[in-house]
């Protein structure tokens, strides 16, 4: 809402805190003609400050909607958000809804796509760190149903994420109990929700075994952060006998390139990941790794969003799905141990 009044912001809002004119505020706002750097931060200021919606995206909630919803991602690569999307598409196919996907990883203007993407659908749902908290606020403030999805919990938005902590620490206890003492975790808390919680129940499991909390190996979630940490550790001349990492790629990754180099894996080094993505099952050794309901995630998320859309529901919730932990030879199953184990 523009400040000291009850009615929405309009450009002409925008332009008068700005100290611009209609014309240019709207080459910045909608992303055509040249406008000077000053003058495009000037405006992205004043939208910001008035909670700025445009006026597509104020018709839409006040009176019709668009039968359309906004799926804001950081990235597309990797096997989790096909997994994911495929969720949210199902769902939001089955209920009559369209889905329009930003990407902000790589995105030269993420707040002017931002924008666009308010004036063209009935609510949100934003993944991990793919806006910043402040980002995720002005939406609010502007009256946009959010949903957050592997993020924490945020007053009045809804959130939906996997449980994570719980899971790390149990798979991390199984290592430390079967005799490994010089555990790595890989890859960087700070790059996710999840990621932080993955480290924190890491780092419990440690603590209750009475050992030290080593630092993280901090490293993008990628098939190549993982090959180039793994050929490093090969020249090493000391080596950790466990490696704990963040996700799937970054295992099957570095599991690969350990055996390549020499390197039995489970019996000097044991590797784990974490989603369960389908090559965990078919590398040799199988991957242990944790399951989380991706495609669930995403049926929820456009579930939950599609009830603050229509009113049925105004309370923001917050939901947390289990967690498997699936063992496999990485590291150090028997064939008898060779089963889910359900995190409850």
């Amino acid at each position: 809402m523009a400040s000291g009044t009850s009615r929405p912001a309009t450009i002409y809002d925008v332009a008068a805190l700005a100290k611009l004119s209609i014309a240019t505020v709207s080459r910045v706002l909608q992303g055509t003609g040249p406008v000077s750097a000053k003058a495009k931060a000037r405006v992205d200021q004043a939208a910001r400050e008035l909670n700025y919606v445009p006026l597509r995206a104020a018709r839409s909630l006040a009176v019709q909607r668009h039968e359309a919803h906004g799926l804001v991602l950081p990235d597309l690569a990797g096997p989790f958000y096909s997994d994911l999307l495929m969720g949210y598409e199902r769902w939001a196919a089955e209920h009559g809804q369209s889905v329009i996907l930003t990407v902000t990883h790589g995105n030269p203007d993420p707040q002017r796509s931002l924008r666009d993407l308010a004036s063209r659908v009935d609510g949100i749902v934003v993944h991990g760190n793919a806006l910043d908290l402040p980002a995720v606020q002005e939406l609010r403030r502007a009256g946009v149903p959010i949903v957050l999805v592997a993020h924490p919990p945020v007053k009045g938005c809804d959130s939906v994420r996997s449980e994570s902590a719980t899971s790390a620490e149990r798979l991390t206890s199984r290592l430390l109990d079967h005799g490994r003492r010089n555990l790595l975790f890989v890859g960087d808390p700070a790059s996710s929700y999840d990621v932080s919680e993955r480290y924190a129940g890491y780092s419990a499991a440690l603590r209750a075994h009475n050992l030290p909390v080593n630092q993280p190996e901090r490293v993008p979630l990628t098939e190549e952060a993982g090959t180039s940490f793994a050929t490093q550790l090969l020249r090493a001349t000391t080596k950790p006998d466990g490696l704990v990492c963040a996700n799937d790629e970054l295992a099957l990754a570095a599991l690969k390139t350990l055996r390549v180099g020499g390197v039995g894996v489970p019996g000097e080094v044991v590797v784990t990941g974490w989603d369960d993505v389908m090559a965990a099952r078919y590398v040799s050794p199988g991957l242990t790794t944790v399951r989380q309901p991706m495609a669930e995630l995403g049926r929820l998320a456009a579930q939950r969003l599609h009830e603050r859309v229509t009113g049925e529901r105004s309370r923001a919730r917050n939901d947390v799905l289990a967690t498997e932990l699936v063992l496999r030879d990485s590291c150090g199953t028997g064939p008898g141990e060779a089963k889910t184990a359900v995190t409850e």
